[in-house]
């Protein structure tokens, strides 16, 4: 087997050069009281700059992240890196969770000793589950693709054999964003080992086959208008990530407080804060994201997989369906979102709940509300689970 134990920490001297940048750090000129008008807000970049130079510690975030137990394996010639924490009791089910972009391992770190230990959180300890959380290629501590091909296709296939080598013959997937994506392809490529999804996401790329005989419906015409209408106002971020990714990368990898409003931008306007980034997130949250990828140099890397899988989107032909079973949970802030109609012209949706709060972020946002969920939707298939 190709898998090892894995310990997070950084040369001394990249955290070094990180100061000695933040300390030269050449702001950008402003519109008087513009604050996010023009885009990032200047006053809160320079409260970034020296919050992360004088207050942020990533060695304390390091020792943190320790407590759980991190690995690495190498598949199809690249290193990934990923969490695996057993689940509490004789029988639990395992369960593979993908997290997508501006995203991180981090995203999943409070809802998954709730998804192993439910019994310590006030859940049911017949609910856990054995928890993979693997870094997508080209993020955090996984391998840099260096060769073209590395969509969620490929992906899916990497992650069916790191769950073959960890001992897992069937398992469970879930995911939003880039996750949902690969969780897709697993259970529509990879049926015999996929049990069962969750998503809290609908992947963008997502097109089922519609012709005469099943036209699409008002709501899905509404849905598909104002997705169309989300791109144009919300979506510069993905025209250059698919088009041009080493040209972006060319500057978010020289720059930190360029990377920190790249990222941060997309943690406040995706995520259920009306506009305050720090009444869902803290400082040491935000920049923990950012510093993970300064440090690790994966900008560019993770950007790159907006183009890969733009060349292999999610679309169906005709009588395309995914037969595995499907839960979905829908937070409200989540956009663009589609309608279930939309989705159950492809997917096999046994659950669809509506959340009353959360945005793009759910794990890292609600953790107790996507955790409750997905230990509700799983209960059914646990039967199928022989361990």
């Amino acid at each position: 087997m190709s898998i090892s134990p894995f310990k997070i920490n950084v040369p001394e001297a990249h955290l070094a050069d990180l100061r000695e940048r933040l300390a030269r750090t050449r702001f950008p000129d402003e519109i008087v009281d513009s604050g996010w008008t023009y885009g990032f807000d200047s006053e809160y970049l320079h409260s970034l700059r020296d919050y992360w130079l004088h207050r942020f510690d990533w060695r304390r975030q390091e020792r943190e992240w320790g407590r759980l137990p991190h690995f690495q394996a190498e598949i199809q010639g690249l290193k990934i890196h990923f969490i695996h924490v057993r689940g509490a009791g004789k029988r639990p089910l395992p369960i593979i969770m993908t997290h997508g972009w501006p995203g991180t391992f981090l995203e999943m770190e409070k809802i998954v000793p709730m998804l192993a230990n439910p019994g310590d959180f006030g859940g049911d300890p017949g609910d856990a589950f054995d928890v993979i959380v693997p870094s997508l290629p080209g993020f955090g501590f996984s391998g840099r693709p260096s060769t073209p091909g590395w969509n969620t296709f490929k992906i899916a296939e990497v992650w069916t054999e790191l769950m073959r080598q960890l001992g897992y013959e069937r398992f469970v997937a879930q995911g939003g964003d880039f996750g949902a994506n690969v969780s897709t392809v697993l259970a529509w490529k990879h049926p015999q080992q996929v049990m069962a999804f969750h998503l809290n996401y609908i992947p963008g790329s997502y097109f089922p086959f519609v012709d005469a005989s099943a036209p699409t419906t008002v709501e899905e015409k509404a849905f598909l208008a104002s997705a169309e209408r989300w791109i144009d106002k919300k979506g510069a971020y993905w025209h250059v990530q698919r088009n041009e990714p080493q040209t972006l990368a060319a500057a978010l990898n020289d720059s930190p407080m360029g990377l920190a409003a790249w990222l941060i931008d997309k943690y406040r306007d995706w995520a259920d804060c009306d506009g305050d980034v720090e009444r869902r997130f803290t400082k040491d949250e935000l920049l923990a994201h950012v510093s993970l990828y300064w440090l690790t140099e994966t900008i560019g890397s993770s950007v790159r997989l907006y183009l890969e899988s733009s060349k292999a989107p999610l679309h169906f032909a005709k009588g395309e369906r995914i037969d595995v079973p499907c839960g979905v949970a829908r937070f409200p802030k989540e956009e663009p979102m589609p309608p279930r109609c939309w989705a159950e012209r492809v997917y096999n949706i046994q659950r669809w709940t509506e959340m009353p709060r959360g945005g793009h972020f759910a794990a890292w946002e609600e953790p107790e509300l996507l955790a409750q969920d997905v230990r509700e939707f799983c209960r059914p298939f646990r039967t199928l689970w022989t361990a």
